[in-house]
């Protein structure tokens, strides 16, 4: 006597979901939402179904902050990989996002991506490529730009740290290049490093993608540049910049028009109000720091203007945000200064070498870099700064900052009108030391 055994509930899900992948192959369906963990909002269904549209697959993927541009760029992959189109793939991202790219990958898409940091990464010999070790890569985008010179180096060890990191690298045959923040390798100029490197990714495989929230940024020539990395020949010149020509390389979803699966508006309406600040009495000595502190700085700034002190210069007009931002901020600034110059050895100028980059970075960001490569003392700035600081320390320890105080009352008026005293609120500062020091 035979008896057929019940088909087991994993074996009915593995033909049900092989049918559907089996259904898609012949009808052209897209195969990465089947099988990812991540439910897509439509506008990512929609940016998925545009990138795979047509063969050539090299697009801007430019939806705003928060709309998911790397779910969109995950899709893609997938959907490259489960066609057969893509094995090698690698993922350039600014050096403080490449952890997240790494867990988003593995969670969302079952993807392990090997962090790759050349610098840690050492060849056996001269012929050992590293970037052959992986099929899937992500590395930092400013551990791989080309130099063509550092103090101290000979040709010798440029042309090897070039071809470690850069040569290398775009010989290492990638099917898929994906650049996050990629609005930064438009540069300055189509000579400087961040430009050269995106020219030789955008050459390195068949399939890009260039992820941006502001790919243009009010630069013309710059957005050309980003826009010819796609595709040269249809972008030769500023003037082919046109909107019809960037439309069908562009994904872009705006917040206002972005909703649910349920079709409801993914985020509220967004509602803006400059609020002043008046001094009062009780800010006598907030006032007078801040007064202090800014003839410091046109000082400064007029000093090194004339000696073309190019990081003094930077660091003046960084001095001014930070006793803007706060007394927290300018005391802690003027605290590394007067460090600094306790130790200062007296160098040539600082060269600049982070100048094309200099944009990118955040307030506190070309602060930390400024405090510790700027080598030059202003006259008598030892004893100013020591006296500025002691005047900043005075009004920290006896008074609540004005903006501070005006921000709290902010707050519980709007737990107040929405009735909620675990209203949830983000509050953002350019500097670490005024979020840390709120009164």
């Amino acid at each position: 006597m035979i008896t057929k055994q019940k088909p087991s509930e994993h074996f009915i899900s593995y033909i049900a979901v092989a049918a559907k992948i089996a259904n898609a192959q012949q009808e052209d369906i897209l195969l990465a939402p089947i099988e990812s963990n991540v439910i897509p909002l439509s506008h990512q269904l929609k940016a998925l179904n545009k990138v795979m549209s047509r063969k050539q697959i090299r697009y801007l993927l430019a939806d705003e902050v928060g709309l998911g541009k790397t779910i969109e760029a995950g899709l893609a992959m997938r959907e490259l990989k489960l066609r057969g189109m893509a094995k090698r793939i690698l993922v350039c991202a600014p050096k403080g996002l490449v952890s997240q790219w790494v867990s988003e990958m593995s969670t969302h898409f079952n993807e392990n991506f090997h962090l790759l940091l050349p610098g840690e990464q050492k060849p056996v010999d001269e012929h050992d490529n590293v970037w052959l070790r992986h099929d899937q890569v992500i590395c930092p985008v400013d551990s791989i730009k080309p130099i063509e010179s550092r103090k101290g180096w000979s040709l010798k060890q440029v042309h090897e740290y070039n071809k470690h990191r850069f040569d290398d690298l775009l010989a290492a045959g990638w099917d898929l290049i994906v650049i996050d923040e990629a609005h930064r390798l438009g540069g300055s100029t189509e000579f400087v490093a961040r430009y050269k490197l995106g020219q030789g990714l955008a050459e390195a495989a068949p399939y890009l993608l260039l992820l941006s929230a502001t790919p243009h940024q009010g630069k013309s020539d710059a957005f050309h540049r980003l826009m010819a990395l796609l595709d040269p020949e249809v972008f030769p010149d500023i003037g082919s910049v046109t909107k019809e020509r960037v439309q069908p390389f562009v994904v872009r979803t705006e917040k206002r028009i972005s909703i649910d699966g349920e079709g409801k508006p993914l985020f509220k309406p967004r509602k803006t109000e400059l609020i002043p600040v008046a001094w009062q009495q009780k800010h006598a000595i907030q006032r007078h720091l801040y007064e202090e502190v800014t003839e410091y700085i046109k000082e400064g700034y007029n000093q090194a203007k004339a000696k073309k002190q190019n990081a003094i210069g930077f660091l003046m007009i960084l001095m001014q945000r930070l006793v803007s931002s706060s007394s927290a901020a300018i005391a802690k600034t003027l605290s590394r200064r007067l460090i600094a110059l306790d130790t200062m050895v007296v160098e040539e100028e600082l060269p600049l070498s982070f100048a094309d980059e200099w944009a990118d970075l955040d307030g506190q960001a070309q602060l930390d870099e400024l405090i510790v490569e700027s080598k030059q003392a202003l006259e008598n700035e030892k004893a100013e700064v020591a006296h500025l600081l002691k005047l900043a320390e005075k009004c920290v320890a006896n008074e609540c900052d004005a903006k501070a105080e005006v921000l709290l009352d902010w707050l519980y008026k709007l737990q107040q009108e929405e009735q909620s005293p675990d209203l949830k609120m983000l509050v953002f500062t350019e500097f670490v030391p005024t979020q840390r020091n709120a009164c």
